[in-house]
């Protein structure tokens, strides 16, 4: 393995990461499909990839596409209520950007996506949250780049429908992302 490409890899690692948690809703779901990302990077002649950033988003999105399918096919009735898991380690130590990612990413958030199909997860993430084009997503979702628009535009209305309204605190919701504080003691669910 090239030490050049495994030296990228460790670069785009924190942002393969959020990909996979906004996709995924799970710490540890988010690390195996960075992993998994990594094992077919390795298993790829870097000669007959172009693009390498574009190229680890794709497979970043289809390892969690393909979690998220797993998922809904194997669901049953759950005995509680799954959440996301509330923190993303992106390895910034900066405030600043712990303060924007706290508010780009809630947990009511998360809590909503579960509720999409894996497509329309998959297409609003990629789209509305990395700026991915259609043209891109739709061959990832197995649809034409107009049905990839149609999924991500339902999904929007899903998400502007059901999203519980925000804690107009932002230090208490900050508090709740910051590592060093303790979970709330209840966190309820809209489902």
């Amino acid at each position: 393995m090239d030490t050049g490409l495994a030296e990228r890899f460790e670069l785009e690692r924190p942002r393969l990461r959020a990909v996979a948690y906004r996709l995924l809703g799970s710490l540890t779901d988010a690390e195996d499909a960075v992993q998994e990302t990594w094992l077919r990077l390795s298993r790829t002649d870097p000669a007959t990839v172009d693009n390498l950033d574009a190229w680890l988003t794709t497979v970043v999105a289809r390892v969690s596409l393909n979690t998220l399918r797993s998922r809904a096919a194997r669901r049953e009735d759950p005995l509680d209520v799954r959440l996301p898991d509330p923190v993303v380690d992106t390895g910034a130590d900066d405030p600043a950007h712990a303060a924007v990612l706290a508010d780009s990413v809630g947990l009511a958030l998360l809590v909503v996506l579960d509720t999409l199909s894996p497509a329309e997860r998959l297409a609003f993430v990629l789209h509305d949250m990395f700026g991915v084009p259609f043209d891109e997503i739709g061959p990832l979702v197995d649809r034409s780049p107009a049905a990839a628009r149609q999924l991500a535009s339902r999904a929007r209305r899903r998400v502007r429908g059901q999203a519980p309204t925000p804690d107009p605190d932002l230090t208490r919701q900050r508090a709740w992302w910051t590592p060093s504080s303790p979970p709330p003691a209840t966190v309820t669910s809209t489902r």
